[in-house]
């Protein structure tokens, strides 16, 4: 059973403050962001500059985007066994655990229909998945290391497959599958990803959101929030992406969360080096369980952790989850408008 979240209201209001450089476009912000969110972990002011963001254009100007929140409460998700260790993140290879589980699509048709072609790759190595006709969502560490930006950042593209035309020797016309490469325009990072001094980063905030110069023409997938996954049907997550083993690719698998806290998914879907950013997406009902069936991302594939479970240290591959709070987020950054960013 899907359970509906019902917290109190909170407020976001953005300031454009104290930029690296600001582009002759840019002009200080000021929007307020009504969405309903629980209280993360960390107290509003914390919360404040791990939400707060920097952006990134192609020309390589950066602006620092300052979030302000208003009319919080106490009210906090319910308590989990899961603790990650030392609160902090350190990525390991992705595993595949025991026998391989992934499918790899090969046949033309299926490869270039959603939601195998909502998946795409990033020219730094990552996966990450369409979340609008312009917009991929991805792991932060695809574009920065906590310290500074991946080199090729400034130089981003995104590639994905989908069919043309094609004339054959003999004239005949068939539509074969493509892999087209579109330039990255604008970076969106949280600056909870960023490194502090004497700090490690937080697997919390491992996402990211890049604008294309244009439209991909593919099918995107919508954004969603799922309060407890282990509450759907079997638990269980789906996500594709571009791994390393199966070069040019789409591999897809599904598996059920084991393990879940406020922010992250704990589970053993098989995954390879190159799966990172894939988005991970659940089948839910529209209008509130009475509508459709649809698929909605609700996180971002990020890497392998080790975890304390009840005291004892476990490995598990793990996935950021979008809560209210980074749903809010990107949305802004999809839309940039606040009347945009209403809970479904």
């Amino acid at each position: 059973m899907y359970v509906k979240c019902t917290p109190p209201k909170m407020q976001l209001r953005l300031h454009c403050n104290s930029c690296d450089e600001i582009s002759q476009e840019s002009t200080s912000a000021s929007t307020h962001l009504p969405f309903l969110v629980p209280l993360p972990k960390p107290r509003p002011a914390e919360l404040e500059r791990l939400l707060s963001y920097e952006t990134v254009y192609e020309n390589g100007t950066r602006t620092f985007t300052k979030i302000k929140l208003e009319g919080v409460t106490g009210l906090r998700n319910a308590s989990s066994s899961v603790v990650c260790k030392a609160g902090h993140f350190k990525r390991r290879k992705r595993q595949v655990y025991g026998m391989d589980g992934r499918f790899v699509i090969t046949d033309k048709h299926f490869i270039t229909n959603y939601p195998f072609s909502a998946s795409v790759k990033l020219s730094t190595g990552c996966s990450g998945i369409l979340v609008s006709p312009k917009h991929v969502l991805t792991s932060a560490h695809c574009v920065h290391d906590g310290q500074v930006y991946l080199k090729g950042t400034k130089r981003l593209r995104v590639g994905g497959k989908r069919r043309e035309s094609k004339v054959g020797n003999e004239g005949e016309v068939s539509r074969q599958p493509v892999f087209r490469w579109t330039r990255v325009k604008r970076t969106q990072v949280p600056m909870g990803w960023m490194r502090r001094a004497g700090r490690e980063v937080s697997a919390d905030y491992d996402y990211a959101l890049l604008e294309l110069k244009r439209p991909h023409k593919m099918k995107f997938m919508e954004l969603g929030i799922v309060p407890v996954v282990k509450d759907i049907p079997a638990g269980r997550i789906h996500f594709s992406g571009f791994d390393n083993d199966q070069l040019g690719k789409v591999v897809y698998r599904f598996c059920s969360v084991l393990e879940e806290s406020n922010d992250l998914m704990y589970q053993y879907c098989d995954a390879q080096k190159g799966s990172s950013g894939a988005g991970v997406y659940v089948r839910l009902r529209d209008q509130g369980g009475k509508g459709k069936w649809k698929r909605k991302v609700i996180g971002v594939f990020s890497g392998h952790q080790l975890v304390d479970v009840d005291g004892m240290q476990k490995g598990y591959n793990v996935a950021v989850r979008i809560t209210p709070a980074t749903y809010t987020q990107i949305c802004h950054w999809i839309h940039g408008d606040a009347s945009q960013c209403k809970l479904a």
